[in-house]
């Protein structure tokens, strides 16, 4: 095998064979394709495409790359990923409540990426919590818990996370072949008996259009079926924020007032319940989705959801008593700003990339790799779409570490919102569902 004819070949628009595509892969994993061959490799897919075939084939052999998990557990190994979104909390509900229900949820999850939030940063906003676990630890806590949230080790899909990397720096992140390799191989090298798969359209999401957001929620599913996965799809809204705040621990504060029923979000409960419901059915745990809704909805209300996040936040090193005590265990920021619209009217559009760009500059997310988050910075009480303002209504309320750094987000904040007089018309949360 040689690297140089297997990129000339998709250069070419010549089919690879599974045999190619598995000798690049583990050169990627081991070292023996370089960088400049990797780029060549990323660009020639992007610019060409991969039929079905081998876009399955990539899949699998990235996923293959490393370690591949094995269980034997009472009842179905079970996940979900989201493409990202703002105020995009779902996975923290979700994992406890379908382990309540007998899944099984080892959840490998990201950090931020571009103007979205991630879920380790989130969580690592609880203080001792470490998303960075071995892969032992992982299958421990989850066979006696029934969920762990973590992040990828090293041993898991070492070929996509050189690819990644090389993507990030190449122009070649929006591939959707290379997108769809990239999650299902980190997601099915955990052993998922079935996957749901929330994938996210609008202003606050990668996708802006919904025919961009049902080209990657098709091409997820065919593959995810093409590697041996039962899995299905929801395209849900995100032409404004899911929760009324963006930031780490401003998130994880929606999360637990959700779980301890002190202040529920309704469409973090309606989004939670829609994808647990999905894929408690496809685990044969639920007659059907709605019956599944019905069952993690019941979980939620009954406070099982949260102890279990609590089981799960303690055996990772949180406080025992972070349910009990979660106002004082989270960090605040020193400054807390309010930004009036600065005209009467109602919300008629929101920008969340532009808002989640905001979080970034206020040192909520990362412009570089490495670069350190501050958990407490962010944006709460964010006005959703119809809500009426007025110079004494605040459209967001900013957080952040000094005055300097609130004054050089307030106007981008204020800019985020659109004010008209008329109404909006206001999306479905669930736009559409495939499998």
């Amino acid at each position: 095998m040689d690297a140089r004819v297997i990129i000339a070949k998709l250069r070419d628009e010549e089919r690879l064979s599974d045999e190619e595509i598995t000798w690049f892969a583990n050169g990627l994993a081991n070292g023996g394709v370089t960088d400049a061959q990797a780029g060549a490799f990323a660009m020639a897919v992007l610019l060409n495409g991969l039929v079905k075939e081998e876009r399955v084939a990539l899949t699998r052999a990235m996923r293959d790359s490393g370690q591949v998990l094995q269980w034997d557990l009472p009842g179905p190994v079970l996940d979900k990923h989201s493409t990202g979104g703002i105020g995009d909390c779902v996975s923290l509900l979700l994992a406890p409540a379908v382990a309540v229900c007998g899944g099984y949820v080892p959840m490998i999850s990201g950090r931020g990426l571009g103007h979205t939030g991630g879920t380790l940063d989130k969580l690592e906003a609880i203080p001792g919590y470490r998303c960075d676990v071995s892969v032992e630890r992982l299958q421990a806590i989850t066979a006696s818990i029934g969920c762990a949230i973590v992040g990828a080790s090293a041993d898991i899909a070492p070929a996509d996370k050189r690819l990644y990397a090389i993507r990030d720096v190449s122009g070649t992140v929006e591939s959707v072949d290379l997108i769809t390799a990239s999650i299902l191989s980190k997601k099915l090298a955990a052993g998922l008996e079935a996957l749901v798969l929330d994938v996210k359209v609008g202003s606050g999401a990668f996708m802006k259009t919904m025919e961009d957001a049902e080209d990657l929620a098709e091409s997820l599913v065919e593959t995810a079926h093409g590697a041996g996965c039962m899995t299905s799809a929801l395209i849900t809204d995100m032409s404004q924020p899911l929760v009324a705040a963006a930031g780490n621990a401003l998130e994880v504060i929606e999360v637990m007032e959700t779980l301890t029923g002190s202040g529920v979000t309704p469409a973090l409960w309606d989004i939670t319940c829609a994808l647990g419901g999905e894929l408690l059915a496809l685990g044969g745990l639920a007659a059907d989705a709605g019956d599944g809704a019905g069952r993690i909805a019941r979980a939620l209300e009954s406070g099982a959801a949260a102890e279990k996040f609590g089981e799960m936040v303690a055996e990772l090193g949180g406080p025992l008593d972070f349910v009990e005590r979660w106002p004082d265990r989270l960090p605040s920021a020193p400054v807390v700003r309010e930004v009036p619209a600065l005209a009467s009217g109602v919300v008629r559009a929101i920008d969340g990339h532009a808002l989640g760009l905001a979080v970034v500059e206020l040192g909520g997310g990362r412009k570089r790799e490495g670069d350190r988050i501050n958990p407490s910075v962010g944006l709460s009480e964010l006005a959703p779409l119809g809500e009426t303002v007025s110079p004494d209504v605040p459209l967001a309320l900013i957080h952040a570490a000094t005055e300097e750094a609130a004054d050089a987000v307030e106007q981008v904040v204020r800019a985020a919102f659109t004010i008209g007089d008329a109404h909006p018309t206001i999306p479905p949360l669930v736009h559409r569902r495939l499998r």
